[in-house]
């Protein structure tokens, strides 16, 4: 599958701020330093189709955009950012929280972790919520261009422990640096869903 379009629709902090055209969503949600922005901008081939921030724990809103005039990716706020106040990241998880809630048009969400660190108590959090909610839930490894060939491996080995994933749960490891295997990504993450397929 090829991104040949993809268009910033809307930013929204409540549920009637969102499309109501119906379409798939696929949300993407991590920690705010996790290289959200730029894996989303890797996906597309678009340099500023999401706003990368040098400071961390900027993206407050839920931003809709629209792939292949098909279906939506969606990025949530970031999280676990140290330097905000509590009511600010009590805010940002109820404007999570509304968007998962019920939300018939999401169908997938992709959990974004550090391949180089141990998942964070949030993270743990995050997948523990995603789950409760049901939905199909895939771990994609950030930065992984900075990790030696022989850490992989074992690094998996950590992830998979500490969010206790099963054997059949699916985790891809990716650089928006190198963009290695950016084609297979986009296939595993957006194709199940998509209805244009070209």
């Amino acid at each position: 599958m090829r991104i040949k379009q993809s268009e910033f629709i809307t930013s929204a902090v409540k549920r009637s701020q969102y499309p109501e055209d119906n379409r798939n969503e696929i949300a993407f949600v991590g920690r705010s330093n996790v290289g959200k922005s730029s894996i989303i901008n890797s996906l597309t081939n678009r340099k500023k189709l999401a706003k990368v921030s040098q400071t961390p724990g900027k993206t407050r809103l839920v931003n809709f955009f629209l792939i292949n005039n098909d279906f939506y990716l969606v990025d949530l706020p970031g999280y676990g950012y140290a330097k905000v106040s509590k009511s600010e990241k009590e805010s940002w998880g109820k404007v999570i929280e509304t968007y998962l809630s019920d939300r018939e048009q999401l169908k997938r969400i992709v959990l974004l972790v550090d391949s180089r660190h141990k998942p964070t108590e949030d993270d743990i959090m995050m997948y523990d919520w995603i789950k409760h909610f049901g939905y199909d839930c895939v771990v994609v490894a950030t930065k992984s261009d900075k990790l030696k060939n022989s850490e992989f491996k074992k690094n998996e080995k950590v992830i998979r422990d500490t969010l206790k994933l099963r054997v059949e749960d699916k985790l891809y490891f990716f650089s928006s640096l190198t963009k290695k295997g950016t084609e297979t990504l986009i296939d595993n993450l957006f194709l199940e869903y998509a209805t244009n397929i070209d």
